[in-house]
């Protein structure tokens, strides 16, 4: 099952059995309710592009988010959405599912019991994917752009898509490499920049007709992409 689910900024696409959409739609809320009485006790947590220091009885969403952020130098807000995703997913894996997919504007957490097409929205360079072979621990597929959406980014990247276990990280990484990438120059030290970050397993840069990869990435394959429908960063 498929289906659309919006919360003020959040806007998911959820893909499970249809038991686990609403764990999903209930992870989501609660977590965004945490992280919104968070954000009024401290506003400067929201606006801050540093990183933000963590005391022990933040909430569990605030807690990677700072984690994410500092471990590539920059906000805690750079990993709102994977973490959303990655929360909704483990509660649903936690309730029985094998199969689940949240899908937060380009920053996706999955498990899955079968193959997953992942389509990137690239500018100049379409129709082709990511394939996710069947795994049991969750992946975060996290992409971010200078040209497309509504997230701040200081470069001018087409896509950055990170792949990580971690989600949060994910989301945080594909930020940071997105504020190096001004043109086509500047991929190579963008990558080299983050590339000991521990925990980011792969990386694929789009910048106008240039296409760079670092690290282990599932495989990519061509595959027809229905650019209305795409849920984008």
């Amino acid at each position: 099952m498929k289906t659309k689910f919006q919360i003020k900024e959040t806007v998911v696409t959820i893909i499970s059995e249809k038991e686990f959409i609403g764990v999903a739609k209930e992870a989501i809320l609660s977590h965004r309710r945490k992280l919104e009485r968070f954000i009024a006790q401290d506003p400067f947590f929201a606006v801050t592009f540093e990183p933000y220091q963590k005391k022990q009885n933040d909430p569990e969403i605030v807690k990677r988010m700072i984690d994410a952020g500092a471990k590539v130098g920059i906000g805690p807000m750079s990993a709102v959405a994977g973490t959303i995703s990655q929360l909704a997913v483990e509660e649903m894996r936690d309730a029985g599912a094998t199969h689940a997919i949240v899908d937060n504007g380009g920053d996706i957490a999955l498990i899955n019991d079968r193959p997953v097409l992942v389509g990137v929205y690239a500018g100049k360079i379409k129709d082709f994917a990511l394939k996710i072979e069947p795994q049991k621990s969750i992946l975060g597929i996290c992409t971010s752009s200078g040209k497309i959406g509504p997230s701040i980014s200081f470069g001018n990247a087409d896509s950055v898509t990170v792949i990580s276990q971690n989600t949060s990280l994910a989301d945080s990484a594909a930020t940071a490499l997105g504020n190096i990438v001004t043109d086509k120059n500047t991929i190579n030290r963008a990558i080299d920049s983050y590339k000991q970050v521990d925990g980011v397993n792969g990386v694929l840069i789009i910048c106008e007709d240039h296409i760079a990869t670092w690290g282990r990435l599932p495989d990519i394959v061509r595959a027809r992409v229905n650019y209305d429908l795409i849920t984008r960063p």
